[in-house]
């Protein structure tokens, strides 16, 4: 905003909410501060298009390079707004609902997420709540010391263990700041991110909305 900006502000969101709405907000582009699965301690900035793609790698040098020049202040009289969006969560798990088939039936299918103490915490226990799934919630209590700490994709073995303690059929555990995720089913087996892949394929095939196969970098690191 000292620069000229209008900014909207969401709150604690998870990096795929951030791509979603600056896209469905007609931003300019998308700013997250994330160290993703890193402790507390490490820090950075993801950018976002104002279509909520990644930058190109030629337009995130171009933004390093200005980190060393003077910052530009605007006048007074054309400083940006700051603005609060209170809904920004409710925007994106109604996004999140709508991606999910209406055939898709939830009703006794039972679900244990490990949100990591991170930016999942609120959103994605009450997207399957309102799809109608009966959850059980681990590592949602983020006080900005704890994230990832012992828990989420990183660490798998708590959400294993209580798959099984709770006689659950699925876990699903996510990265601090919810751009990665792993999968455990009903016998406590970790699920990683090339057999979601496959498990999407296949789904995709059938229903006749993909054509080709799909493609995994090594930078997807087993997750999804």
């Amino acid at each position: 905003s000292a620069a000229g900006a209008d900014v909207l502000l969401l709150g604690p969101m998870p990096t795929p909410a951030i791509a979603y709405l600056t896209r469905t907000f007609h931003a300019e582009a998308g700013i997250v501060i994330s160290a993703s699965h890193n402790p507390h301690y490490d820090n950075g900035i993801k950018f976002f298009s104002g279509q909520g793609t990644k930058l190109p790698d030629e337009i995130e040098m171009m933004i390093e390079e200005l980190l060393d020049a003077p910052m530009t202040v605007a006048e007074s009289e054309n400083l940006g707004k700051v603005s609060r969006i209170n809904d920004a969560a409710g925007r994106y798990i109604e996004f999140c609902k709508s991606s999910v088939p209406t055939s898709t039936d939830f009703a006794g299918l039972k679900v244990v997420i490990d949100c990591a103490h991170g930016a999942t915490y609120k959103v994605a226990p009450n997207v399957f709540r309102e799809l109608g799934a009966q959850v059980v919630v681990l590592s949602a209590q983020p006080d900005g010391l704890n994230i990832n700490k012992d828990c989420g994709s990183t660490h798998m073995e708590a959400l294993q263990a209580a798959v099984v303690a709770e006689n659950a059929d699925m876990g699903i555990g996510f990265d601090g700041d919810g751009d990665r995720v792993l999968m455990v089913d009903h016998t406590g087996t970790i699920v990683d991110g090339d057999e979601l892949l496959y498990i999407i394929d296949r789904d995709l095939h059938e229903r006749g909305r993909l054509q080709g196969g799909v493609v995994g970098t090594l930078m997807s690191n087993l997750g999804l």
